[in-house]
């Protein structure tokens, strides 16, 4: 946990990977955008859900926001499947102390190390959270 940025973050990241109905890892993407830059943030969701999409293998990705859905908050994004509307990602962004983090879950059939050195190569930071053996969180 030595490049964690955001250690608060990260816990609560990782409390909620902990196993349900498919196995998750995500990543945490942290930003200088600030609350008023709103097209920004939805161009770089964009850009991520390519690099997510791409590495999760399932074909072509949309992203849903949910706006119709009492289930989803503001700033709640799925990715979706165009064929079927499969799961691929999720993400919450986050403004913390001014910039937006943006917190990403997948399933962790992923190749994680690949995948986060691909968002730092695209220039962000990123922080890798994943559930390793006897891990257990104890809340979110």
């Amino acid at each position: 946990m030595s490049d964690v940025v955001d250690d608060d973050l990260y816990r609560r990241t990782k409390a909620l990977l902990e196993p349900g109905d498919i196995e998750l890892a995500g990543a945490i993407v942290h930003t200088d955008l600030t609350g008023q830059e709103d097209l920004e943030m939805h161009e770089l969701t964009v850009e991520l859900n390519e690099v997510i999409a791409a590495h999760a293998g399932k074909g072509e990705t949309y992203i849903y926001a949910g706006n119709d859905d009492t289930d989803f908050s503001s700033n709640q994004f799925q990715g979706l499947t165009v064929e079927d509307d499969a799961f691929v990602w999720e993400c919450q962004q986050l403004l913390r102390n001014g910039t937006f983090d943006i917190v990403f879950y997948y399933e962790a059939d992923v190749d994680q190390e690949a995948l986060v050195a691909d968002v730092r190569d695209r220039g962000y930071e990123v922080t890798s959270v994943v559930l390793e053996d006897g891990d257990v969180a104890t809340d979110a």
